[in-house]
């Protein structure tokens, strides 16, 4: 028997997604806090792809292991997916608080391996869950409320490093040590990992499963060990075997869109570096600056992008979004003055913003309820592959291709966009699947 599940309220809705805003503060450090610490405590700018191995990894083996347990998990007190990302904000929580504590680069690294696979744990149970609540009509709005708290989430990490730079900073560096001014940024992210995450908990409850949902994992939970120990790694292999067409031509425009990503997060401190000729310091600030104002265009527009996809089609609006990613890219390395830079970062908001929202309402509506948590898994080895891929390819091409230039990386990361644009105009939607209203009202 098919669940009816009823139409949600605007802030049912914004309730359900609050504790994005503590898993995106956390990922918002990463962009821009974790490899200038990397600098401080002594690394060359061209190890830093592979210091960045641990997102890709533990994203790859994780979240889809995560996501097949969770459609297999049913507790008439604890629900499906709530206990996954309760976990993981516990484990992200208590590595946030140590992480500017680090003494080496080395205890740095591993803090980073631990408060990944938190994140990880977290993030696709929660957009399983969201999947879950919301009928197809209200995917769109449920993804681009994520996209909303995605933006505000990075927008307060980036925003707490340059004001409490400016507070709390000056002073030399000290090479091998990380600036005091910086624990205050990680501190109250670890209170927002945990507190908001529980706000979404204790607000929704869980949708319980079908009869026959519920049958399968009692049969599920009847079965050896090993048995159950390996349901996962079939799940997948299933899963990723019966994978609709529309999603292996969107793990295409994923390949060049993520490993872009990763390019811009890790080299735009060393590009200020070069280009404003600032110290490290200086030159995180410049980035969290940069990473504060797209992410409040991605907070304004997220909702916006709601009825330009249900008129438009999520398609060309995505494609439109990453090559307006793509203009801000080759646009940077070009200005020379630190508050023209930021203007790029329009197009770049709008970008996160469609590239945060669009591609999960799109795949939400196309694979099955029963097995959205390890389809949001295999969603996720789509975004961690070309991050995986970049760690290991990027320094080799950046010291020997680009000539160890970050204005060059940045070029290179942007006519990846383009090729992330082009391909984006494949994806196309069953006609029954496409958006077609707006079932709901947004105060």
């Amino acid at each position: 028997m098919k669940i009816i599940k009823p139409r949600l309220s605007f802030w049912q809705i914004f309730n359900m997604n609050v504790g994005f805003l503590g898993i995106q503060y956390s990922f918002g450090l990463q962009q821009s806090a974790i490899n200038p610490i990397f600098l401080f405590l002594g690394a060359k700018e061209e190890i830093l792809p592979i210091l960045n191995i641990a997102g890709p990894v533990t994203g790859l083996i994780v979240q889809p292991i995560i996501g097949a347990i969770s459609d297999k998990t049913w507790s008439p007190r604890w629900g499906r997916r709530k206990p996954f990302f309760l976990i993981g904000a516990v484990l992200g929580s208590l590595c946030l608080f140590a992480f500017p504590l680090s003494p080496a680069l080395w205890f740095a690294v591993g803090l980073l391996w631990i408060l990944d696979v938190g994140n990880n744990m977290a993030m696709e149970p929660y957009r399983a869950f969201v999947g879950d609540k919301l009928p197809d009509a209200q995917l769109s709005i449920g993804y681009q409320m994520q996209s909303l708290f995605v933006g505000a989430g990075i927008l307060l990490a980036n925003a707490s490093i340059f004001l409490f730079q400016d507070w709390f900073g000056g002073g030399q560096e000290i090479e091998g040590t990380v600036p005091k001014w910086l624990y205050y940024s990680f501190f109250i992210g670890s209170f927002l990992s945990i507190v908001t995450i529980l706000w979404s908990v204790l607000k929704t409850p869980e949708i319980p499963p079908s009869d026959k949902e519920l049958a399968e994992i009692n049969r599920h939970k009847s079965l050896p060990f090993m048995e159950r120990f390996k349901t996962p790694f079939v799940e997948i292999s299933h899963a990723v075997k019966e994978m609709p067409r529309f999603m292996w031509r969107l793990s295409a425009v994923y390949l060049f869109q993520w490993y872009a990503l990763f390019v811009y997060w890790q080299f735009i401190t060393p590009l200020f570096r070069a280009t404003l000729g600032y110290d490290t310091s200086q030159a995180a600030a410049q980035a969290a600056k940069m990473s504060t104002t797209y992410n409040i265009v991605t907070a304004v527009v997220a909702l916006v992008l709601v009825p330009l996809t249900m008129r438009f089609g999520g398609k060309k609006i995505y494609a439109l979004s990453l090559l307006g990613t793509a203009l801000a890219l080759f646009a940077i390395p070009n200005i020379q003055d630190p508050v023209h830079v930021l203007f790029p970062m329009v197009l770049f908001g709008i970008g996160w913003a469609a590239m945060m929202g669009i591609p999960y309402s799109m795949v939400s509506k196309i694979v099955p309820q029963e097995r959205r948590g390890v389809y949001m898994g295999i969603l996720n080895m789509m975004i961690v592959i070309p991050m995986g891929i970049q760690t290991l390819t990027f320094g080799p091409i950046f010291k020997n291709i680009l000539g160890a230039n970050s204005v060059n990386a940045m070029l290179f990361a942007g006519g990846c966009f383009v090729m992330a644009s082009l391909l984006a105009m494949r994806l196309n939607m069953p006609k029954d699947k496409q958006d077609s209203e707006l079932d709901i009202e947004i105060p």
